[in-house]
């Protein structure tokens, strides 16, 4: 029997953005030093501990696809809401993830990608307690952006403006929360690149095949 989500947590919602798993579409920049098939293994590797972490988190999920929803993948119907991002660029897809989820009637949002092998079912559980106390949380990422960004109030000045990939997303986005109150998390290590893996042993088995 399908659960009703929303019936779950009335007031968490969690945003889970990913790129559908396909060889040449994803992790590209991890690609250009380990080749488009390693790079895919990587990536689902990724998604599988995404959905780990995630699935007991006390929030409703929803898994937003880049290009088209998969109806036979990991994502469970009885666990997540599955949707298209919608949009132009980074900041338009979120931005539009993010109104849809206040005017759904949700309190506190949160959203990451799936690439963040750092990231635990408590870190989520936490940032959605901060949340409680504070409007706005940020997990800054080590790259210069961020790796989680949760709201209790809608700030559609946090996703205009932004030079997305980039090492000065964190930074522009707290010079627009200056006249804010912001929790920051913990520092961690997204996967965008060969060297963000290169020495977790997680990752040897992908890599030890390759001839760097």
């Amino acid at each position: 029997m399908t659960l009703n989500l929303k019936s779950q947590n009335q007031k968490n919602l969690l945003l889970i953005f990913t790129r559908n798993p396909e060889l040449g579409k994803c992790k590209t920049r991890l690609a250009a030093k380990v080749g488009d098939q390693t790079a895919l293994e990587i990536y689902t590797f990724l998604l599988a501990h995404t959905h780990a972490i995630t699935k007991e988190a006390k929030a409703t999920k929803e898994v937003h696809y880049s290009e088209e929803i998969w109806d036979d993948d990991i994502w469970e119907p009885a666990h997540y809401h599955k949707k298209i991002q919608s949009g132009g660029d980074l900041g338009e897809r979120m931005s539009k993830a993010f109104s849809d989820g206040f005017e759904a009637g949700y309190k506190n949002i949160i959203i990451i990608g799936s690439d963040m092998y750092d990231l635990s079912t408590a870190d989520l559980n936490t940032a959605f307690q901060e949340l409680d106390k504070k409007p706005f949380v940020i997990g800054p990422a080590e790259d210069g952006g961020y790796y989680l960004l949760g709201m209790s109030k809608m700030n559609s000045g946090l996703f205009k403006n932004k030079a997305w990939g980039t090492d000065t997303v964190l930074k522009d986005s707290l010079n627009d929360l200056s006249n804010e109150d912001v929790k920051l998390l913990k520092i961690k290590n997204d996967v965008d690149h060969y060297e963000d893996i290169q020495h977790i042993k997680a990752f040897e088995p992908f890599l030890k095949k390759l001839k760097i």
